[in-house]
């Protein structure tokens, strides 16, 4: 007697989890009123939430971006003269949140008088040091020698100069009842922005700020040719020094350590905590909208899968009856919540790049070139469309729970 010939498989049955999918898909296809309508109110809600996000990310940003670009908000600034030794310094250049420190003398002698190239004397500039990783001299060259000198804009314009160019200097002093005056050749070797270095300034080596000090102290400086003068004799500690923060978040630290040593310090704290402040009040306004906003979409897709579900439950039981897995006709209800989730944010996203251009030509004029109110990164786009699928696919749990509950039975009482 010949063996029995197997009945073949239906190649679709083969892959039931793949024909599921097919079928969901389908399905809201043919029932493109009601996807649209999901679809709607999801763009409906994640839009504007978008939109929202988008000001807060703009804003925040170019307000934290201006305060980055702009090394003095992590200045810290001594207030006052004091007795620094060099151990102390060696102390603050260790701490992590310190970026910058450099000593500076007194200011009495601190200070240089130039003249310009028709002899008239300017008002005297304030001299600063500098050295290497300065963080407002970020891309002009150091002081090579301690007669190398960087003036700000406005002291090169006054004396008409630029990098390269040198410029005639006064130290003076009174030494024994007689008044000296040393003169000084100085090489510019850089300009500094107004913003940056301010108007009378002028960024000098450590050598030349110290032997400045020990010139006008009365000591003998023979590099700088003022060969009379003292020859043994210590100069007093540092008065102050220029010190910068490694972050916008390590200012206020680094502040209060100053201040727990005695220190009186200035800061731009105040100005960051304003930035602070507004993304945390931007931050609870977003997450009360998208908590109401989100939690009633949820509640309506649920109830949408749910109705589905039930409208299409001899289906989905004649679909267990021929042999389909529970896991099959659980993908049925998560298929269209990922279809609607999908197209959804697509759909908002595209309504986001539109209201943004508008918001960003409104507010161009205002605002530096460059400068976005409404944007949003390409990693905040993906972390929308894995969000709304992970919220959809959540929702879609109730449908699916409903779906594989159904007795396959219930096919053949309908009969």
């Amino acid at each position: 007697m010949p063996a029995p010939t197997p009945v073949p498989v239906q190649p679709s049955l083969r892959h039931p989890l793949r024909l599921a999918v097919l079928l969901a898909l389908r399905d809201a296809a043919h029932e493109w009123r009601m996807t649209l309508c999901l679809v709607a109110g999801l763009v409906a809600v994640l839009s504007p939430l978008l939109v929202l996000f988008g000001l807060k990310f703009g804003i925040v940003s170019a307000m934290t971006d201006k305060l980055v670009a702009n090394p003095l908000t992590r200045e810290v600034r001594l207030v006052g003269s004091y007795s620094l030794a060099p151990d102390w310094f060696t102390t603050l250049r260790a701490r992590p949140d310190v970026a910058f420190a450099v000593p500076r003398t007194r200011s009495l002698a601190a200070t240089l008088d130039v003249m310009d190239a028709g002899g008239r004397a300017l008002p005297p500039l304030s001299m600063q040091p500098t050295a290497p990783g300065d963080p407002l001299l970020a891309g002009l060259p150091q002081p090579e020698t301690p007669l190398d000198v960087l003036v700000s804009r406005p002291v090169a314009d006054a004396l008409n100069v630029r990098s390269g160019d040198s410029m005639a200097a006064l130290l003076s002093r009174r030494l024994q009842e007689r008044q000296e005056v040393l003169r000084l050749r100085l090489r510019i070797v850089g300009v500094v922005p107004e913003a940056q270095g301010g108007r009378n300034t002028v960024f000098v080596s450590p050598d030349l700020l110290t032997a400045a000090e020990r010139y006008r102290s009365g000591f003998a400086v023979p590099f700088l040719g003022a060969g009379t003068g003292a020859t043994t004799g210590e100069l007093p500690p540092f008065a102050s020094a220029r010190l910068f923060a490694r972050s916008l978040d390590d200012v206020a630290g680094l502040a209060g350590w100053l201040r727990q040593q005695g220190f009186e310090v200035q800061t731009e704290a105040a100005e960051i905590d304003l930035v602070r402040a507004v993304d945390r009040a931007l931050s609870v306004l977003f997450a009360t909208l998208a908590l109401i906003a989100v939690g009633g979409f949820l509640v309506s897709l649920a109830a949408s899968l749910w109705a589905n579900v039930e409208r299409k439950r001899r289906d989905l039981a004649l679909l267990r009856l021929v042999g389909f897995p529970v896991t099959a006709v659980s993908l049925f209800p998560a298929t269209q919540a990922a279809l609607v989730a999908g197209l959804g944010t697509g759909l908002s996203l595209l309504l986001f790049l539109g209201v943004a251009a508008l918001l960003n030509a409104v507010f161009a004029s205002g605002l530096p070139a460059d400068t976005l109110v409404c944007r949003l990164a390409p990693v905040h786009a993906l972390l929308a469309l894995l969000s709304t699928l992970l919220l959809a696919l959540t929702a879609s749990f109730i449908g699916g729970f409903r779906a594989i509950t159904i007795d396959p039975a219930d096919s053949l009482r309908d009969l």
